[in-house]
């Protein structure tokens, strides 16, 4: 059962790419949460609005209730509003008939009646203009609308799923959106967590889009090794899933833990400098001990880097046996031999257990 999925630059995919459920909803109790409703208003047909956090899977659940709902094989078609000026995007959706503009040498149906029938997914529902949301809502309360230029109005049955980012109540308080449409696209709401507040579904997540990539790219990679897994859990994921599939796509190109070790690092990194709290209140003894353990791992990388991963000459330059470093390596979380193929390694800071 695979449904075609026009987008809003008019390309085709097929969902047969759609990730099984065990991977789409994870194993945690918001998620199997979120999964119990989908399981519930699937088939229904009432517009659903799904909100979370860009890269949260957002387009990946609208296929989802798609293909569980009463016409899985109509077409699934994706508009992304955020991407087409608000001087296209009416004819985008509408389309427009003969002589309506200039350059209107002839009539094209668009993307609402591309998807007569079947869902129509419209992912950034916050960017439409104020005058299309007039003529949106029109569509979702009576399935009839015109095309620009158009004469006679038409009629498509097709059910209307809507995502963003933001804030949609706060937009009506502002003006920008208007509050009818909001409570016609919200009969159904679904707010996805990050991936951060799910991190235990990361593993699961990580080996389905080892296999995913390796199969489309035809290569051999071998799974990543439990430090650089030990990196992936503790990342807290700014980009979420797109974020991670990406991180794992460049992995399974270049063939190199690197590939994700070092980007990892990097990021923290560059993210790990304290902030005092609120309140003013710091645990000095705490802070203290972390600039420790930080500053150390730093060392660590670099007499590794310059003894060529070497771990015997590393304990010697380090002036520690060979056991206590094989120990502050594991401590660290560093890998336990050389997987990183660029010359230079930027330390991360770590947290120690207990801390």
């Amino acid at each position: 059962m695979v449904a075609t999925a026009v987008s809003s630059s008019g390309m085709s995919d097929r969902t047969s790419f759609l990730p099984p459920a065990s991977i789409i909803f994870g194993s945690s109790l918001l998620m199997q949460a979120i999964q119990q409703k989908v399981e519930k208003v699937a088939s229904s047909g009432v517009p659903i609005l799904i909100q979370g956090d860009s890269g949260t899977g957002k387009g990946v659940l609208a296929r989802y209730i798609h293909n569980r709902s009463v016409a899985p094989d109509a077409a699934f078609v994706k508009v992304n509003c955020a991407a087409i000026p608000g001087s296209l995007l009416e004819s985008e959706l509408f389309g427009y008939e003969k002589g309506a503009f200039t350059g209107a040498y002839s009539s094209k149906a668009g993307r609402v009646e591309q998807a007569h029938g079947g869902t129509l997914f419209l992912d950034g529902i916050d960017e439409i203009d104020m005058s299309l949301q007039a003529k949106l809502l029109q569509l979702l309360q009576d399935g009839q609308f015109s095309r620009i230029g158009g004469q006679e109005d038409m009629h498509v049955k097709l059910r209307v799923i809507c995502a963003t980012n933001r804030d949609l109540e706060q937009k009506i308080v502002n003006g920008r959106f208007r509050q009818d449409l909001f409570y016609r696209i919200n009969v159904v709401n679904i707010q996805l967590p990050s991936l951060r507040g799910r991190s235990g579904d990361i593993g699961s997540m990580v080996a389905h889009f080892l296999e995913a990539h390796r199969t489309r790219h035809n290569v051999q990679v071998r799974p990543l090794s439990s430090a650089v897994m030990k990196l992936l859990e503790r990342h807290p994921w700014p980009g979420n899933i797109r974020e991670l599939e990406n991180l794992i796509e460049r992995y399974v190109i270049l063939g190199s833990e690197d590939a994700v070790s070092s980007e990892l690092l990097s990021w923290e990194q560059s993210h790990a400098v304290s902030e005092i709290p609120a309140d003013g209140q710091i645990h000095l003894k705490k802070v203290t001990r972390q600039a420790v353990h930080e500053l150390e791992r730093k060392i660590i990388l670099s007499v590794l880097e310059a003894n060529r991963w070497n771990r015997k000459r590393t304990a010697s330059a380090l002036k520690i046996s060979y056991r206590a470093l094989l120990y502050k390596i594991r401590r660290a979380g560093l890998p336990s031999k050389r997987t990183l193929t660029n010359t230079s390694v930027i330390a991360r800071p770590f947290v120690a257990k207990g801390d």
